[in-house]
């Protein structure tokens, strides 16, 4: 009997370890609001890959990313935002129109819930370990174009939205507009 115990308890400590081993590298999230419509309803829940940006790595252009803001929740702690990376540091951002410039180049914003961008924001150029990030609902989204938000500083990013568990009919990878997938 004092094996079958000793065997049990190895058991749940191995699972135990394996658990917090997964904890550090993968954070699931649920999404609370509808800033990223279309691409991310209120309830999906995501799975975060929290070591995305580790050792050198950085975010890309098009990467859905979860982050802590300088707005505060109702027992005043950092709102974790998600986003997607619009501006890498460096870029010149301009808004108008209803248009996205970066760099003088119009961005694409097909993927966008109404495919334009309210505000005005004339050659803001992004800081150094910093990304301008946006709202896929880009006419509800608060983010980098307002300052309760401003850039994202690459330390307050908590990891990158790496898959969708559900609703399952939409179980799959989380896909980059910008890149050939």
């Amino acid at each position: 009997m004092g094996k079958a115990i000793l065997y049990w308890v190895i058991e749940i400590a191995v699972a135990v370890g394996i658990a917090l081993l997964i904890i550090q590298v993968i954070r699931p999230t649920v999404v609370r609001e509808t800033s990223m419509l279309p691409n991310f309803q209120d309830g999906n829940y995501l799975f975060v890959y929290r070591l995305a940006y580790k050792g050198g790595k950085t975010p890309q252009k098009g990467d859905v990313i979860i982050f802590k803001s300088k707005l505060t929740t109702a027992n005043g702690k950092p709102k974790m935002l998600i986003k997607r990376v619009i501006g890498m540091p460096g870029d010149k951002i301009t808004i108008q129109d209803g248009k996205v410039w970066i760099n003088g180049k119009e961005d694409k914003q097909s993927y966008t819930h109404d495919k334009e961008t309210n505000s005005v924001k004339t050659n803001y150029v992004v800081p150094k370990n910093h990304y301008f990030c946006m709202g896929d609902n880009r006419l509800v989204s608060i983010d980098s174009r307002y300052a309760s938000v401003g850039s994202v500083a690459k330390n307050k990013i908590v990891g990158k939205v790496v898959f969708r568990l559900f609703p399952f009919s939409e179980i799959g990878t989380i896909k980059n507009p910008y890149k050939s997938n």
